[in-house]
This record gives C-alpha cells, sequence and structure tokens, in this order.
C-alpha cells in the first residue's frame, strides 16, 4: 500500500524497504541491490536487507482493515466510530499513510535524478489512483452483488487508494525537490533531521494553518438533499438540514462536508458514512439499525470520509512518516533510532489525547482532526518501534512471517481481500440461488454453527479465511519472488 503494485513481478527484494546500513550475507530473499560500504567499493556488491518490520508493519495494518471490513458490523469495538472518537478501524487509514511516508525516503534514495524519481513517483499515483476508482468508485459490487458497473453521475471519485495516492504524490515530491543530495549519506543525530527537512515542516505548518482556517473560517449555510437509497422510505424525498454557522464541527454542519458537497457534488459521496450509526440517528447505535422516527435530516445524506479538506490534513500524517524515514536512513545506530522515534511518537500520541480531553479539538477519523493525526500518528510510531525491535534487531522473524508476507504482497491482499474481489469470484459459482455458495456454506456451516454464534462465526471467519489464508498464499509468492508491484 505504499504505492506498491500493478503488475506481478519477479524481484530480489524491494528498493521501497531497504536499511541502508545493513549489508548481510542474507539470501532468505528479503534483500535488495543496496550500495556498498565505502572502504569496501572494490570488493564486491552485497545486498542491503530490508527493513522486515515495515513489511511487518505494513501486513498488521492489512490484516487489520480486513479485520474490520469483515468483522466490524458484528463488533462495533472495531469499526469506524460514528463520529467523534477513536475505534480500531480509525487507526488503519493513517498507519497506512505513516507506512508510505516511512517508505518515501528509502525508495527514493538511490534514484540521484530527479525527474526520473517524479516520473515514477507520477506514474505510481495515477495507478493508485486507477484502483481506487475501480474498486471503491461503485463499479465492483463485490462480493455479494453479483452485478458490476457504475452509472457516472454516482461515481465516487474518494477512497482509500485515492487519499493514498494524493498524500504519496504530494510528500514524495516534496521529498524529491527538497532533499539535499549532499547529505544523504551523512549521519546525523538529535534535531539536525529537523534543520535538514526544515522546510517540509514549514509545508506540513502551512498545510495545518491552512485546515485550520478552512474548518474554523468557513460558513456553513443550510442545505438539502434527495434520498437516494430505494431502500428507504424517504426515498426521493428532498430533506433539509439547518446550519448557518461557523467553526462547527458536528456531523451535519462542519466545513469538511459543505466543501465537498460543492465541488464533488453530494451524488459522488459515501452514502452509508458511519454517522449512520450515531445515537442520533439509531437507537441501535453503535450498531448499524433503523433510524428513529425523529431522527434529523443529516442521518440520510451522504458524508465523504476521504473527502477534500480532509485528506489534505491526511498528508500530516504522511509527513510524519517520511520523518520516521528519515531517522532510518541517517542514523547508524539502533539505539538512537528507537530514542528518536519513541520520543517522536509519546510526545504525538500525549499532544492528541490532551486536545481531545481538554475538548480543544475532538477525536475524528471523518474530519481528519489535528487531534487525531498525532494520536495515529504516535500509535504509528509507537508500534513502529515494537516492530523494529522485535524483528529488526532480536530477528524474531518467525512468529511475524505471515504479516511479513501480507506486506510485501499488500496490494494483492487488500484487492482480493479486503476489496472482496476473490469472495466476489468465488460467489459467481452457486447452486440454484445466489445465497448457496461455497462462501456461505464454509462461512455458516465451518464457523458460525460450530460455535453456535454469528458474532464470532465471523470474527473467526475473517482471522481464518480470509487473514491466514491470504498471509499464507502470500508467502507461497514470496518463496516463488512474486510481487504485485505499482
Amino acid at each position: 500500500m505504499d504505492g506498491g503494485g500493478q503488475g506481478v513481478a519477479r524481484r530480489h527484494g524491494a528498493v521501497a524497504e531497504e536499511d541502508p546500513d545493513r549489508h548481510l550475507g542474507d539470501r532468505s530473499g528479503n534483500e535488495d541491490d543496496g550500495g556498498v560500504d565505502d572502504e569496501k567499493a572494490a570488493a564486491p556488491p552485497r545486498r542491503s536487507r530490508r527493513v522486515a518490520s515495515l513489511d511487518v508493519f505494513r501486513g498488521l495494518t492489512v490484516a487489520l482493515m480486513i479485520l474490520v471490513d469483515g468483522a466490524g458490523g458484528e463488533w462495533p469495538v472495531i469499526g469506524h466510530a460514528p463520529w467523534n472518537g477513536c475505534n480500531l478501524a480509525d487507526f488503519v487509514m493513517p498507519f497506512f499513510l505513516f507506512i508510505v511516508g516511512m517508505a518515501i525516503p528509502l525508495s527514493l534514495k538511490r534514484i540521484p535524478d530527479r525527474g526520473r524519481a517524479v516520473r515514477r513517483v507520477v506514474l505510481r499515483t495515477l495507478k493508485l489512483l486507477f484502483w481506487g476508482i475501480l474498486l471503491q468508485g461503485g463499479y465492483s459490487h463485490a462480493p455479494d452483488d453479483l452485478s458490476y458497473g457504475v452509472d457516472m453521475k454516482h461515481v465516487r471519485w474518494c477512497g482509500i487508494l485515492q487519499r493514498i495516492a494524493l498524500a504519496y504524490l504530494v510528500v514524495a515530491v516534496l521529498e524529491i525537490v527538497t532533499k539535499n543530495t549532499k547529505v544523504q549519506d551523512q549521519s546525523s543525530s538529535g534535531f539536525s533531521i529537523f534543520r535538514m527537512y526544515f522546510s517540509q515542516w514549514i509545508v506540513a505548518c502551512c498545510i495545518l494553518v491552512i485546515y485550520l482556517s478552512l474548518v474554523y473560517g468557513i460558513y456553513v449555510p443550510d442545505w438539502d438533499f434527495r434520498v437516494s437509497d430505494v431502500k428507504d422510505p424517504n426515498f426521493g424525498k428532498i430533506l433539509t438540514v439547518t446550519c448557518g454557522t461557523r467553526g462547527k464541527l458536528s456531523p451535519p454542519c462542519n466545513a469538511v462536508g459543505y466543501i465537498d458537497r460543492k465541488v464533488l457534488g453530494i451524488n459522488h459521496m459515501y452514502h452509508k458514512p458511519a454517522w449512520r450509526r450515531h445515537r442520533a440517528c439509531t437507537d441501535d447505535s453503535p450498531h448499524e439499525g433503523p433510524f428513529k422516527n425523529d431522527a434529523p435530516a443529516w442521518c440520510y445524506a451522504p458524508f465523504e470520509p476521504e473527502g477534500i479538506l480532509s485528506s489534505l490534513s491526511a498528508v500530516l500524517s504522511t509527513i510524519i512518516g517520511v520523518h520516521y524515514g528519515h531517522v532510518l536512513v541517517h542514523m547508524k545506530s539502533h539505539t538512537d533510532r528507537l530514542k528518536q522515534w519513541s520520543i517522536m511518537g509519546i510526545t504525538l500520541l500525549i499532544l492528541g489525547l490532551t486536545l481531545h480531553f481538554s475538548h480543544a479539538i475532538p477525536l475524528n477519523k471523518q474530519l481528519y482532526t489535528f487531534s487525531y493525526i498525532c494520536v495515529t500518528a504516535g500509535a504509528a510510531g509507537i508500534v513502529f518501534c515494537m516492530f523494529y525491535f522485535l524483528v529488526d534487531i532480536l530477528n524474531l522473524h518467525y512468529p511475524f512471517a505471515p504479516l511479513q508476507w501480507t506486506g510485501m504482497n499488500a496490494m494483492l491482499v487488500y484487492v482480493m481481500a479486503a476489496a472482496g474481489i476473490f469472495e466476489g469470484f468465488l460467489n459467481g459459482w452457486y447452486y440454484e440461488g445466489t445465497n448457496n455458495t461455497l462462501i456461505y456454506w464454509v462461512r455458516k456451516h465451518v464457523f458460525v454453527k460450530v460455535w453456535h454464534s454469528t458474532r464470532v462465526g465471523i470474527l473467526l471467519y475473517v482471522l481464518f479465511a480470509q487473514i491466514l489464508f491470504w498471509a499464507l498464499v502470500a508467502g507461497v509468492l514470496h518463496r516463488s519472488r512474486l510481487y504485485w508491484k505499482l
């Protein structure tokens, strides 16, 4: 998901996650073509081992996405928070963006030609946009609906891969433009890395100021919409939402949604937002359920969780990830790296929680608020530190091998499992009725009936029949050195 793959390719490891200071004799397939130590330039070139912890972290994030998409409906605690708050699912997107950012300095380090680097970044961005619109724009109805196609008047232009594409494009170009090739291989310590990439932090501050100015400064007028859900008793009715305010972060009257309605158009936004599970909308909250008789009009409205303004602030998650990548590139000591990463992670976590619990800026994934950026980026940094210590320092590779395999073929697993393409393919082969397929039979008879619980059965089905199954598939592909690349 770091811009990794269109087209199946054989490779000896990916440049994107090479640790530039670890030239080991490992030939296990976790390698990469790397440079040689200056004092040993005459020796045969050796390969730099991949940063395995980054693969593991990416694999964990893909697994979390599959988990929350497959079992979040039965287990709301792992699904997205209806509005303010931060559940397990709300960490997935910022974790992806953090990983994308961390891989950028590593992948661009060995492309000295800026023109070539920009072309590579633009091409990857276009590929991500293509797959994002194809999978989340409404064309694919997998896995349960066997039809396909979308009315161009209702294409969803935004989505997970589209947001990753935007963040990758902005931050990668920023890295190309601002990096100083004279210092790329120099060791650094303390705050020298901040000073070295000071211009990137200036851009980050500008993005934050623009975001906050728009969120708290734009006037949001009353607005109306036509209910487009054919299953809704209000289908076809025009409902009005009363706002006439500015600076609000409530579901109906925030500037994030207002900008998306004006720029994207309400028909091109997500029609099943998490706020449908809000306590103001349904008595079953945090579960999804029928709307209350007196539910406010905005409960029926679309909202784009990966919209324009929230995607702008999401770039900050990637910039923080880039800093972690800079630490990996410039610092030579495991201890120094862990110290820098952990200090920043803990600081961000404390800052974000302080903003939230002081009621200054609430945690909100839908709006991608500053407190949400801090908490999720801090958590990402701490989780990565743990993996780095366990996998790259203590060399505990075997316990994390399934996650590592998943992370090395993240695009494949995302498309086939998280986007439901493989299950959709299997559901296309049914007996007598579309509800009588191999997928439904396995889920019902092997998991749900055995455990006499729909909730537990679905959770175990997702863990074993989706996450573990695709981890093993990725492992087989890894042994064959086959990876889906962008």
